[in-house]
């Protein structure tokens, strides 16, 4: 084919702000941003438009520049995603990309070797720190399976929300050991929306942590530093998160409580206590303690979790509870396995609950000779309802599942709905031929009135009654002993007071045979 004319093609260059009209076929070249535009030409020459068209280089946001319409095309049919089928709803793949913001855009590696303190904690901050009240700034944070080593405390800030790949897949590992001049005090803490923390929180106009949600991640320590810190912090969720430190039972045997490493930990100020905590399908494991502490705390739920080797699994209150310590603190459908010593300690505080829970070898010291309670609470104003335990009866007689100190009674498990008190009960062991041998303590500091309903099974002599129980403060005293049963078990009831301590006590016969005697008290609070 003959050449009927040959144009000759013009350009211009400039900054992008002063890029022209161009005209048709010309080159516009942008030397600040390094892109290249061509003129369209006018409608007569054809152009279905009048401007001008990028020309892709290597320095074109291609990302920006493409479309993005939601299809879905295995659901069998075209989705309308606009107020007709023919006018549908079109990002960029830019914008599509940018609902989800993945750590290793800031410079993670996960890689199990490199340092990712700075990059995670910059990440962190961009997201929900730079522009904190704006809600269409933060992002789910994507953490994609690998180790992401740290030297120095991650520190996750309000709105925040992280999402990781499985608790066995995406881990946070606190390793100091190239320069453990940084040692931390957590693997990870939460802050306020400016990331301060400690005294700080609050400070210059941040708002404290809050609405915080992390899900399907490990916390991991080879330190002996706590795991992490929930501070001054309201509505925060941990769902499928490992809080793993490096103890190992022989550990745990030489060093006991010494270690004095905890899973979680909290940090409440009297004007921002920590409440409404939620901590579901997580694993406290290898450390000193799962969960710990004294500070004043409300509402937080601790279900369906597995706390297993450590010295001991909840401990609250045990040191100097700070404003009355925990409070509405719920146990609920955990399992606890291979721990030292008690599986819950509710020490100097109340209201709080464990409930169906599972303790299998827990309280024996690893050695299967049971060495103190399983559950143990401080005063009655705990509760234990339906928890189920390894521990066979015969050690429960002398290391009871569940002991209450200080309570109504000594020992034994707890339930109150409204003003109505049930001790749940305990087996006694009953002695041939003795006298006076006590049963269980009650206090009139707590009920003047009580009720024992009880059992007692010697050979094939059985016995069950009631024994109702009125004590006085001038220590006088009237019971009643009510009972059936089929033969003689040579055992009589007997009640004394001596002060504020009214004693149940037994006496039986020689017949050459041991019983046993379980009871259940219950009282009007």
């Amino acid at each position: 084919m003959a050449i009927v004319q040959i144009s000759r093609i013009t350009n211009r260059k400039g900054l992008i702000e002063n890029l022209p009209q161009l005209a048709g076929a010309e080159l516009g070249y942008a030397v600040d941003t390094r892109q290249l535009f061509i003129g369209n030409g006018t409608l007569q020459e054809g152009a279905p438009v009048i401007g001008n068209t990028e020309i892709l280089t290597e320095f074109s946001d291609i990302l920006a520049l493409s479309d993005y319409i939601y299809s879905d095309t295995a659901i069998g049919y075209t989705v309308q995603t606009g107020p007709t089928s023919s006018d549908p709803v079109v990002r960029t793949v830019q914008a599509k990309l940018d609902d989800f913001a993945n750590v290793r855009d800031f410079g993670a590696t996960g890689d199990g070797s490199t340092d990712d303190t700075e990059a995670i904690n910059r990440a962190l901050s961009q997201l929900y720190c730079v522009d904190a009240s704006n809600t269409q700034s933060r992002r789910t944070l994507y953490f994609p399976a690998g180790t992401y080593r740290i030297i120095e405390s991650i520190v996750i800030p309000t709105y925040a929300k992280l999402v990781g790949e499985g608790a066995d897949c995406t881990t946070i590992f606190l390793d100091t050991s190239s320069d453990i001049s940084s040692l931390s005090a957590y693997v990870a803490r939460l802050g306020d929306s400016l990331q301060q923390t400690g005294v700080n929180i609050g400070n210059n106009g941040a708002t404290a942590p809050q609405n915080i949600e992390i899900s399907s991640m490990t916390f991991e320590t080879v330190e002996t530093t706590d795991v992490f810190l929930v501070e001054d912090a309201a509505q925060c969720y941990f769902d499928s998160v490992n809080f793993l430190g490096p103890l190992t039972q022989a550990n745990i045997v030489a060093n006991l409580a010494s270690d004095n490493i905890a899973g979680v930990r909290f940090a409440s100020t009297s004007s921002l206590i920590c409440n409404n905590i939620t901590f579901d399908k997580c694993k406290f494991s290898n450390l000193t303690y799962g969960i710990d502490t004294d500070q004043q705390i409300k509402s937080v739920t601790v279900s369906n979790g597995k706390f297993d080797t450590l010295y001991q699994g909840i401990s609250l209150g045990v040191g100097t509870p700070v404003d009355g310590g925990a409070t509405g603190f719920r146990a609920v459908h955990n399992m606890f396995d291979l721990i030292y010593a008690e599986g819950i300690i509710y020490e100097d505080v109340s209201l709080n609950m464990s409930a169906y829970n599972v303790f299998y070898d827990v309280a024996n010291e690893y050695t299967g000779a049971p060495t103190t309670s399983v559950v143990l609470f401080g005063n009655d104003n705990n509760v234990s309802v339906s928890d189920m335990f390894a521990r066979v009866d015969a050690d429960a007689v002398t290391q009871p599942r569940v002991k209450i100190n200080g309570g109504v009674v000594d020992t034994g498990t707890l339930i109150q709905l409204g003003r109505y008190a049930r001790q749940s009960g305990r087996t006694v062991a009953v002695a041939n031929n003795q006298t006076s041998q006590p049963v269980v303590v009650v206090s009139t500091n707590y009920t003047h009135a009580f009720r024992m309903d009880y059992t007692i099974s010697r050979d094939t002599n059985y016995r069950h009654g009631t024994m109702t129980v009125v004590t006085d403060t001038s220590a006088t005293l009237t019971f009643n002993d009510s009972f059936s049963e089929n033969t003689s078990t040579g055992v009589t009831l007997s009640v004394s007071q001596v002060g504020s301590d009214v004693t149940v006590e037994y006496s039986s016969t020689n017949t050459g045979l041991a019983g046993t005697l379980t009871y259940s008290l219950a009282h009007l609070a």
